[in-house]
């Protein structure tokens, strides 16, 4: 079984993952665990999937590709029937984003990085530009593949390029402030002066300002490993949407944007407001 799920990650383009026991993480959601009853959780075999490509100009550069969520949905599916093919009546459930643990520090103990300052898995080879993934299993951890003994988390050096970075203050604590990733994803109407910071940030959806600042996310362009090797994220991007695409975009292909969660009216209210301010700037 472990070579089966190895062969299908690699060929998925994954080659870091790692299996801890379940009882060294961290249950933030027990929740999402009960609506699995007949699973006995006992491992988790974690994985990064890199998603960054580097040609994104007015969004985040995740968003630039398609839902990832549905390529975690095609993948989960797989290397659970694998698991299953190998070990009939195992239980096995996968996560991303909404997970029973914590994501980030199950995947720093099990040493697929170390967790930066400014709240996210940095990666050896990709930075922070990866999701986390991970399949909860009522198989014992030595029975999967990348099995290792849990360590303690490390974390970065908060060498504080984030913090200044960052276009809100919200890294500092700067009472009142929201991270503008989340004020472009908020509904409803934006303030002038939210819509102002949009702008001067280049962004109509989400914020990568941080994690560019990192210097782990410099070394890792300077020594060319960041790239993902994905083809999901490698096609169909949108790397600078405008106004009149995403308006007329077909419905089943909005549906598989990263932005689409939020309805169309949020990420045109945002196209909007940036491109009338790009014409005010061009003609002044």
């Amino acid at each position: 079984m472990k070579e089966g799920l190895t062969e299908r990650m690699a060929r998925a383009g994954i080659a870091d993952y790692r299996a801890i026991p379940f009882s060294s993480c961290r249950v933030t959601f027990p929740e999402l665990l009960s609506r699995t009853p007949e699973l006995t959780p006992r491992s988790v075999l974690l994985y990064a999937v890199p998603y960054f490509t580097g040609d994104s100009e007015n969004l985040s550069d995740y968003a630039a590709a398609e839902d990832y969520h549905l390529f975690f949905r095609d993948l989960s599916r797989e290397l659970i029937e694998e698991i299953k093919l190998e070990y009939p009546g195992a239980g096995a459930v996968a996560y991303v984003d909404h997970s029973p643990i914590d994501e980030r520090h199950a995947a720093a103990i099990a040493g697929l990085g170390i967790i930066g300052r400014h709240g996210l898995l940095i990666h050896p080879l990709y930075s922070s530009f990866v999701y986390i993934g991970e399949i909860v299993t009522d198989l014992d951890a030595s029975l999967l593949p990348g099995a290792v003994e849990p360590s303690e988390p490390r974390f970065c050096k908060d060498c504080g390029a984030c913090r200044r970075a960052c276009p809100t203050g919200i890294l500092s604590g700067k009472a009142g402030s929201d991270c503008l990733s989340a004020i472009t994803q908020r509904k409803g109407d934006l303030t002038d002066a939210e819509l102002d910071l949009m702008y001067r940030c280049k962004t109509v959806w989400g914020c990568d300002l941080c994690q560019l600042a990192c210097p782990h996310t410099k070394r890792a362009i300077s020594e060319k490993t960041i790239k993902t090797p994905i083809p999901f994220f490698q096609n169909n991007r949108t790397p600078h949407p405008t106004y009149r695409e995403i308006s007329e975009m077909p419905k089943d292909a909005f549906s598989r944007r990263a932005y689409a969660w939020r309805g169309r009216k949020t990420i045109l209210r945002n196209l909007l407001a940036y491109e009338e301010r790009e014409k005010a700037d061009k003609n002044p």
